[in-house]
């Protein structure tokens, strides 16, 4: 088959790829920004599906058998609308699919959005649910629950960042979740795929089992090989805090998955009942702890869960760090910086020209490392002028290297830390 998946560089969607080349089909991979599927080989298509029409679309489905869509969004951002990705644009690929022949197609939605919507996220998952269901296709819908699997991203990834908390922390308002190993999802995706599997159906794909939030970050934790933590419990103004300070980095343009959006969903829960699924399928869904016992974890995922709530962290500090030395330099700085300048010969004017490049330079360095699309890009111009300070600041005033406070020593570790940002500065 020649097989189209939107959203391939997800969580879900490069599972999905991975599965299909195994089984020798044929892939288009259809991604929201430029992405490398590494191994799986597969036309890759750069898409914005929340601003496609049908007529984007349909030169694209020529020669395609089936469509897989795993596109999702959690919360609106700039640039980035759940309406756009979970309705609009979905009614206009099914729209599309529809003209073009293309009849099977596997939508992946979410559990329980047919029993209550209380967030744009799920109003708008249940409209593109909708907008399928009123095509004339042979279309199948998913709903999952919470995915975990050896990969991570989104909760399943903060679910690991919490793990790796000496002291668990237990949310309140927290849902039952019926969480479901992400190679079963893709078993049920596949068996789909199969010609005279059963169509216009909609199933939940969720484990065999309820979990508590809690209990969930619990078993990871017991699965990352950490002894049992001592918890305790976060007032809910606290954590009210967090979401919403969450929602004020997101028009940063970053994904945390802790938005308020993220608190309403999970005070709903995510359960629903895997009989259907396996009924029509046989696919029956295995216990996550039974799996996780069966693929033990390395070192390569604690490093990912201990280094997953200092992200944010180092990059706070590198923003901070960056702004507030241009303000110190036009500030109360701004005497001593001329002095060395005049220090080392440079002549006035000149001098003063320079501390302001400089403090300009800082500051807008800062910005950009605040703002995940310039992230990278000032990341590498901080670690670039940090070489050049470190440069200028030996040949205008070679005595910094001996003075007690260490004003040229202190580069290197800044430059350490730009570089294990630029490493960690991924989303997926």
């Amino acid at each position: 088959m020649r097989v189209m998946v939107v959203g391939a560089s997800g969580l879900i969607g490069s599972a999905v790829c991975a599965r299909l080349a195994t089984r020798g089909d044929s892939i288009v991979a259809m991604v929201h920004r430029p992405a490398d599927l590494g191994l799986v080989p597969a036309d890759v298509i750069d898409i914005d599906l929340a601003r496609t029409t049908e007529a984007d679309w349909l030169p694209r489905l020529a020669g395609v058998d089936a469509v897989v869509n795993c596109a999702g969004l959690l919360q609106d951002a700039p640039g980035e609308s759940t309406h756009g990705v979970h309705a609009a644009g979905a009614a206009a690929l099914f729209h599309a699919c529809e003209r073009a022949g293309v009849r099977r197609v596997i939508h992946l939605s979410a559990v329980g959005v047919d029993r209550e919507t209380p967030t744009e996220f799920s109003r708008t998952k249940l409209m593109g649910d909708q907008a399928l269901m009123e095509r004339d296709l042979d279309w199948v819908i998913l709903r999952p629950s919470v995915v975990i699997g050896r990969a991570a991203y989104g909760g399943s990834a903060l679910m690991r960042g919490l793990a790796a908390l000496p002291v668990l922390p237990v949310m309140p308002e927290t849902g039952p979740l019926q969480i479901v190993h992400l190679d079963d999802l893709v078993d049920a995706v596949m068996f789909f795929l199969t010609s005279g599997a059963p169509v216009r159906r909609a199933f939940d794909v969720v484990g065999p089992r309820t979990w508590s939030f809690d209990e969930t970050v619990a078993l990871l934790r017991r699965w990352l090989r950490w002894p049992q933590a001592r918890t305790f419990r976060m007032p809910a103004a606290l954590a009210s805090f967090i979401y919403k300070l969450s929602d004020a980095v997101a028009w940063l343009s970053w994904r945390p998955p802790v938005r308020t959006t993220a608190r309403r969903e999970i005070l709903r829960g995510a359960i629903g009942d895997p009989a259907p699924l396996t009924r029509a399928t046989g696919v029956e869904p295995r216990d996550p702890a039974a799996v996780l016992s069966a693929e033990p974890s390395s070192v390569q995922e604690r490093w990912f869960a201990r280094l997953y709530l200092l992200k944010p962290l180092v990059f706070v500090i590198l923003s901070l760090f960056w702004i507030t030395t241009g303000l110190m330099a036009l500030g109360p700085g701004w005497q001593k910086g001329v002095d060395l300048m005049l220090e080392g010969g440079v002549r006035h004017g000149l001098a003063e020209a320079t501390v302001i490049a400089g403090a300009a330079a800082d500051i807008c360095i800062g910005i950009g490392i605040a703002f995940r699309r310039t992230t990278n890009r000032a990341l590498y111009a901080a670690l670039a002028i940090s070489f050049v300070y470190a440069i200028i600041g030996t040949v205008l005033g070679p005595h910094l290297w001996i003075d007690p406070i260490g004003p040229l020593l202190k580069i290197w570790p800044i430059m350490a830390l730009i570089l294990v940002a630029i490493a960690i500065a991924e989303d997926r």
